[in-house]
This record gives structure tokens, C-alpha cells and sequence, in this order.
């Protein structure tokens, strides 16, 4: 009964079924060392589990399987903590503590993003597979989500539960993304968010509604239809979603073919990397790229910026103290490059949005997306 409620409470605050699934299964496996209920557990056990028979795990593995069994029991101590007394007499703790709960690694995982150069080669290989590919819209539904990642960081299991309806093309000068299954800090659920398309990903998801959104049998009419679909159909019909393994198997598929330096490293997750330390190198803030990418602290932020990139920063250090002794207002931070602002002063009605240019097609029978 405890292990029902646990999962449909879960369900209730709105993780996603892969999120449960794997704390189900991290608990299933202690719950079958342990041979006895869960809530028998006691600080005494959890020094044997964890400083014994997973000593040699992996910090995530460790600091996975301590999440999920300490949610279980804030979950118990909540809703059965008077139910469990009175049928066993005792008094539900959680066995971790201050002094054996599971740290992870001192030092994070450093993932050093390709350079602008590379990411441009990437996608211009795989736009040109794109006119030739066996399933056109497949191919570029996978295009298109690997290129939200890199303009704005979307993580992949957000891009693949968007809504068509989420595209909110009103919000804002180039429109906003209603991300409503952001990743939650600590097991707390979902964090949603408002994305701006900016950096050209208008443009790009612009051309896979209107060009590829349709190769997909999807109603638009229905409720809750996906944004990136997947060929094949739910019990009642409709049309399911991709899978995350799908984008990412497509993304490594395609480095390996058009950028081979990075086969068998470039992930989903080295995107975000990229698309942040190309946003801070263009003069965003860490609190603004902090917002966008959806982080708790900025201090997972700031790790998301290649120390490289970082120090190429002092560069524009030198032009923002020329625009304070040219007595520019902004010091030269906030505004627009300097191409931009000339342009814009020689035509008001200039589209000076950056780099990506408006997808057409790029050939009578399949539309393909244009270089940046």
C-alpha cells in the first residue's frame, strides 16, 4: 500500500514516469539486500549498505540510490508516520544522516564543449544529409532538437515533452518556449520556465512547424500534441512522442559522420555546454544564461563555461573600457554589436537578429534548413 501511494504521490507532483521509475528501482534493489520492509531501516543498516556493499559504486550511483531511499522516507514520516507506529511500534527516521549520507564527487564532471567553428560544421553536414536522408522527417525533427539544444540549452527530455501549444510565438520579439517539465532541483518535480527563442532558434523551429511538422500524422487540433512526434501511435491513436535515446543516438550518429574529432563525445548535455559559454562569450550575464538554462545556483552555471572560453573574456574587457572612453552609456555591455548598431542605423528596417537566416527549402520535394 506504501509503495502504491509513494509512486502515485510522485506521479501526483508531476515527475515525469522515467524520474519514478528510477527511484522504484533504486529502492527495489536496496529493499532486496536489505530482505526486510524499508522502514525497518536504521542509520546502522545504511553505514553497512552504502559504506560496504556499494564502496565501490559510482558517486552517482550512490548519491542516486541515497535520494531516492531519503524521499521514501520523507514520503513515510508525512503520510504514515502514526499508521506504522501504532501497527509496529516504532517511530519512522530516516537511516541517513549528516554523518553517513552519500556525497557526490568533489570535483564535477568538466565536459568541454566543441568550438563555434565545429558546432557550424556539424549542423552544415548534417543540413546537407538532410535533402538526401531515407525519412525526411525524422531526420529533421532530430536536426531540429539537436539545434535548440545548442541556440538554447533545452535539455533533451524537455525539447521531447513539448507541446505544439507550448510555442508561444507572441511572447516577446522572437517568441518564448513554455518549458513545463524543467528538471527540479533535489527530487522537488518539475520547474517550469519561460525560454526565449533567441540566437536564431526562432527561425529554426519556425521552419519545422511549417515545413516538418507536417510529414508527421498528427492532429493540431488535439490536445496535447507533441512538438517533436514520433512515427509511431499511442493505444488510442494519436501520435506518440519521441524518446530521448532516440535524439541522443542521432546526435552521435551525426558527429560521427560529419564531425569525427568528437565521435563518441559529443552528447545532448555538451550542447547546453556550448550554447552557454557561446551566450557569455556574446556578452549575456550569468544571471540571465542561469535563467535560461533553467539552474537552481549560479554556481552550476558558471561550471557550464569552458575556462578557455572564460578567458577569452578579458578580450572584451578591452573593447567595454574603449566604449566607457568613447562615453557610450552602457560601458559597451548591453548593447548591440557593433555590425548591428551601424546596420540599424543605415536601415531602420533592417532584420539585424543574428546569424540564422530564414529556413526554406532546399529543394522542390524536401525543405531543409538554411546555413547560419
Amino acid at each position: 500500500m506504501c509503495w502504491r501511494g509513494f509512486v502515485l504521490a510522485r506521479a501526483s507532483a508531476g515527475l515525469v514516469d522515467s524520474t519514478i521509475r528510477n527511484d522504484t528501482n533504486h529502492l527495489e534493489l536496496i529493499r532486496d539486500w536489505f530482505g526486510r520492509p524499508l522502514w525497518e531501516m536504521e542509520p546502522a543498516d545504511a553505514d553497512v549498505y552504502f559504506g560496504k556493499v556499494l564502496r565501490d559504486a559510482k558517486p552517482s550511483t550512490r548519491t542516486g540510490r541515497a535520494g531516492a531511499l531519503a524521499v521514501f522516507f520523507q514520503f513515510l514520516e508525512l503520510r504514515h508516520k502514526v499508521e506504522l507506529h501504532n501497527l509496529t511500534g516504532r517511530v519512522i527516521e530516516c537511516p541517513l544522516d549528516e554523518m553517513n549520507r552519500p556525497r557526490a564527487s568533489v570535483e564535477p564532471q568538466l565536459r568541454i564543449p566543441p568550438s563555434e567553428a565545429e558546432i557550424e560544421e556539424l549542423f552544415a553536414g548534417w543540413r546537407e544529409e538532410l535533402v538526401t536522408c531515407r525519412k525526411f522527417g525524422p531526420a529533421a525533427r532530430n536536426y531540429a532538437v539537436a539545434r535548440l539544444a545548442a541556440d538554447v540549452g533545452l535539455r533533451i527530455n524537455e525539447a521531447r515533452m513539448l507541446d505544439l501549444d507550448d510555442v508561444r510565438w507572441e511572447l516577446g520579439r522572437f517568441g518564448k518556449l513554455n518549458v513545463r517539465h524543467g528538471k527540479g532541483s533535489r527530487r522537488r518535480g518539475p520547474k517550469p520556465r519561460l525560454v526565449p527563442l533567441i540566437n536564431g532558434a526562432d527561425r529554426n523551429l519556425r521552419w519545422f512547424i511549417e515545413d516538418v511538422w507536417g510529414h508527421f500524422d498528427v492532429d493540431h487540433t488535439r490536445p496535447s500534441a507533441p512538438l517533436f512526434p514520433s512515427e509511431r501511435k499511442s493505444g488510442d491513436g494519436s501520435c506518440s512522442r519521441a524518446t530521448a535515446d532516440v535524439f541522443r543516438r542521432s546526435l552521435a550518429d551525426a558527429a560521427a559522420q560529419h564531425l569525427p574529432t568528437w565521435a563518441g563525445k559529443l552528447t545532448p548535455h555538451v550542447l547546453r555546454h556550448f550554447c552557454a559559454s557561446q551566450l557569455y562569450l556574446a556578452g549575456m550575464t550569468l544571471f540571465a544564461i542561469q535563467e535560461l538554462l533553467g539552474h537552481t545556483w549560479t554556481g552550476t552555471t558558471a561550471r557550464y563555461i569552458h575556462p578557455r572560453q572564460r578567458a577569452r573574456r578579458g578580450q572584451r574587457m578591452v573593447l567595454v573600457a574603449r566604449a566607457v572612453r568613447d562615453g557610450r552609456p552602457d560601458g559597451g555591455a548591453g548593447g548591440p554589436p557593433a555590425w548591428q548598431a551601424r546596420e540599424a542605423h543605415r536601415n531602420p528596417h533592417a532584420d539585424t537578429s543574428p546569424r540564422f537566416q530564414f529556413p526554406g527549402r532546399r529543394s522542390p520535394r524536401r525543405p531543409g534548413p538554411s546555413g547560419r
